[in-house]
């Protein structure tokens, strides 16, 4: 039986990295318009309302994030608050720098190792690690996070999380920086649940 689970994992495996081959890349968008800068866009507060969905499509949660960023030349933070349907909270702390011309690293307190970015366009690819607690025990996970800005105020984010190389999630976000700014309302998130 151990054998068994080995080579479907194995299998499972070959077959992401056969599909991930097939993905776009970030220098497709060169030369498309707005150019997405990272450093403007997530310089002062935002929010963002987001849903987790499973392997089959079902929205497993939903959130709302506000954001604040602040830069100073080449570095940058961006604090995040998340509130989930149901009733969690939680905090990440982007450490970002601007390494080159259109390229960013990222650190953060549940991001293994560091998170590495590429903007051409309108888009940004980030990928990392990122450990995330189910029922009481740490799983890390690949993610494949693309950011497209729409205008100057708004910013649709697309991300695959993934393990050995299979997709067991996706997470859509979108941002809006338009004043006057909204707040997450918590209390009025109501669970998806089944």
């Amino acid at each position: 039986m151990r054998q068994i689970n080995w080579v479907l994992l194995a299998a499972v495996g070959a077959a992401g990295l056969m599909l991930s081959s097939c993905s776009t890349s970030i220098s497709q968008y060169r030369g498309t318009e707005p150019g997405f800068d990272l450093a403007a866009y997530f310089d002062g507060p935002a929010i963002a309302w987001g849903m987790v969905q499973d392997y089959n499509q079902k929205v497993t949660r939903r959130f709302c994030v506000e954001l604040n960023g602040q830069w100073q030349q080449q570095q940058g933070t961006l604090a995040e608050t998340f509130y989930f349907d149901d009733g969690e909270t939680d905090q990440r702390t982007w450490r970002l720098t601007r390494v080159a011309p259109n390229q960013y690293t990222g650190e953060a307190d549940d991001v293994v190792g560091t998170a590495v970015g590429q903007q051409q366009g309108f888009a940004l690819q980030w990928q990392y690690q990122l450990m995330v607690a189910i029922d009481g025990e740490d799983y890390q996970f690949d993610l494949d996070d693309w950011m497209y800005q729409l205008d100057q105020y708004r910013l649709f984010n697309r991300t695959k999380m993934k393990k050995f190389g299979v997709t067991v999630a996706e997470i859509t976000l979108f941002f809006d920086k338009e004043a006057p700014l909204r707040q997450c309302q918590p209390a009025t998130v109501q669970s998806t649940a089944l």
